[in-house]
């Protein structure tokens, strides 16, 4: 990475002997939230989300209120028809928002499992797949949908851009954005000037400028163009010098932009020739379960998404898809607090 203004990460290298875990026995911890006190809320594939105590000590709460939260398949990684929590946020109020990825639904769910269904549709018609939720300072909650197609395998193409970008007001959902490959973790920046778009079949990051009125405008690509042969990004997060932090989820790797834009990998976990036969095939369209479920390996295999925590946010968790417990590390600079996160 190219040294500009004393970057804490410029000299930074992180290797295994860094890296703890914490939880046992996970179901999908693909997304992750931290709270001041130490407590972790991991999404869950039977479910609901696992809360994960600092001393280790973890409870599962399951979603209730409906049938589609009755029997939760224990399969991970194959295409699930019931429910799926995916990305989570915290309401106002403490509730968990969930972007269900099964259910094709934003759910609110309190601390105790009480489940209500804030959309499935948006203007009139079928939401499509949703990935992830985000709340920002003004209470605004948005949602990415990555796909209309039900089944998610068949929008793995590298031509397919019907993912968009929404946003909650008076008790429905309206298309912000829309024209993504596949769209995934939304981050905003510091000052809310900007919302970072992760594309995961893009193979890139947008960012759009959010005006005064509410609306994102003058879309372009942050960083590289391709992330790399193979690396199809998932999951982002900001620390406190505007570095923002990613996953790739079939190719296993941790990397970083630089607020310059300028790209480094802290950890390498993928398979080359298994993640060469994805991306061949994903130029064919013609993405299987056998060469897409043959990728994922290491710490936190299908590498989905980074949370910062601790007391100083100094602590960086990785979610993943196929993980069973929550790898961890510390960071030189602490990460940028989310919207729960300022009392």
């Amino acid at each position: 990475m190219t040294n500009y203004n004393n970057n804490p990460l410029d000299d930074f290298e992180l290797h295994h002997r860094d890296i703890k875990t914490i939880g046992k026995d996970l179901q999908r911890p693909e997304c992750i939230l931290a709270e001041p006190n130490g407590n972790l809320w991991s999404a869950d594939a039977r479910g609901g989300v696992m809360k994960i105590s600092p001393d280790g000590s973890q409870k599962l709460i399951t979603e209730t209120g409906s049938d589609f939260f009755k029997g939760a398949k224990e399969e991970t990684t194959k295409y699930l028809d019931g429910t799926l929590p995916n990305g989570l946020a915290f309401a106002d109020n403490g509730d968990i928002l969930i972007s269900n990825f099964g259910t094709d639904r934003l759910e609110r769910m309190t601390r105790k499992g009480d489940t209500i269904v804030l959309a499935d549709t948006i203007e009139g018609e079928e939401i499509g797949k949703v990935n992830f939720v985000l709340r920002d300072s003004k209470n605004r909650i948005w949602i990415t949908i990555s796909t209309k197609t039900k089944n998610w395998m068949h929008a793995l193409k590298h031509d397919l851009r019907d993912g968009y970008v929404a946003r909650y007001e008076d008790g429905a959902f309206r298309i912000i954005a829309d024209g993504f490959g596949f769209t995934n973790e939304i981050r905003f920046d510091r000052n809310e000037e900007y919302l970072y778009i992760v594309e995961t079949t893009g193979g890139c990051i947008t960012r759009m400028r959010l005006t005064e009125s509410g609306n994102l405008v003058d879309r372009e690509i942050f960083g590289p163009t391709k992330l790399g042969r193979g690396s199809w990004p998932d999951g982002i997060a900001f620390d406190t010098f505007g570095n923002l932090w990613g996953t790739t989820v079939y190719s296993d790797k941790l990397f970083v932009l630089s607020p310059e834009g300028d790209m480094k990998i802290l950890l390498d976990e993928g398979d080359p020739e298994k993640v060469e036969a994805l991306e061949k095939a994903f130029y064919n369209n013609n993405v299987t379960e056998d060469v897409l479920f043959a990728t994922g390996q290491g710490i936190a295999p299908w590498m989905a998404s980074i949370t910062f925590g601790g007391a100083d946010l100094r602590t960086v968790y990785i979610g993943s898809l196929k993980g069973k417990n929550i790898p961890y590390f510390k960071s030189p600079v602490p990460g940028l607090p989310m919207v729960h996160w300022k009392k």
